[in-house]
């Protein structure tokens, strides 16, 4: 299977693509839009997407792009992320002037460059595109921050392991695919729904108590803003379940306080943390 990431080969991105399907081709895109494209258009046949991370919260336009496309959640991973200093070989510390990385990661190791201050961060639009541009440009007074693989993928070298600011660094991607291909897991245990709500009081109140009503457990709750109505709002949740009954009881429970209900997949939660060398 082809499955499109956002990012370079070597990208955390790119190590849940093989965690949630080992064996499959990656499709790298620069962009989350071009992502979901790719997955249109056919050009691959699943994308991995972040969605969350422990420490930075929700991957907003991801929300956004699962309710635009017609597309499916099929399964989820988490994999920790450890972030590394990378430069070319030979390169030391002390010669480092600039360092680019995705401004995500630059913010998960403010500890370390602040520690560092001739090092200036630059955003750019991937952790592993940041490695593959310091090796194509050369130079030894470049780095990025990035994985593991990614200093492996295109021959830099690691000169700090570990540099984010916490260790309890996690993400959760979800696996996507096209709506018409894609199957439930018969032992899905998770469910995903956007929603609207009518603009008067009491509404989202109404709503959650449907769901705690029938014993369902919500584990996660994000709110966006609805396009070209102002201050009105998409609710998304992620909600556990028992059994596919239930799932569709959930559904049902928040079609009756909702001007808009829709599904964005069931399948199995994620157990533990999947070991990452990243």
């Amino acid at each position: 299977m082809k499955i499109a990431i956002q990012g370079e080969q070597g990208s955390f991105s790119h190590e849940a693509a093989l965690k949630l399907l080992p064996g499959a081709e990656i499709v790298p895109c620069a962009l989350s839009a071009e992502v979901f494209a790719a997955l249109d258009a056919g050009a691959a046949d699943a994308a991995a997407i972040p969605i969350e991370n422990s420490l930075a919260g929700s991957v907003l336009e991801h929300f956004d792009l699962l309710l635009k496309h017609d597309v499916k959640v099929v399964r989820e991973t988490l994999v920790r992320i450890r972030h590394n200093l990378i430069a070319l070989p030979g390169a030391s510390i002390g010669e480092i002037e600039r360092v680019f990385s995705h401004p995500v990661a630059l913010a998960q190791c403010r500890s370390f460059l602040a520690a560092h201050p001739q090092m200036k961060a630059i955003g750019f639009y991937d952790t592993a595109g940041s490695v593959k541009q310091l090796v194509e440009l050369g130079g030894r007074s470049v780095a990025a921050i990035a994985s593991e693989a990614a200093a492996a993928r295109y021959g830099a070298e690691i000169l700090a392991r570990g540099i984010e600011d916490d260790p309890e660094n996690y993400t959760r991607f979800f696996l996507v695919e096209r709506s018409p291909e894609a199957e439930t897991d018969p032992d899905a245990n998770k469910i995903s729904v956007a929603f609207t709500l009518e603009h008067r009081p009491g509404s989202l109140v109404a709503a959650l108590s449907a769901l705690s009503a029938i014993g369902t457990n919500l584990t996660k709750i994000e709110s966006r803003p609805v396009p070209g109505k102002p201050w009105e709002y998409i609710f998304y949740v992620d909600c556990q379940i028992g059994s596919a009954a239930e799932g569709t009881r959930a559904l049902e429970a928040l079609d009756a306080h909702c001007g808009m209900v829709k599904e964005l997949g069931r399948y199995r939660e994620a157990r533990g943390i999947e070991s990452s060398n990243s």
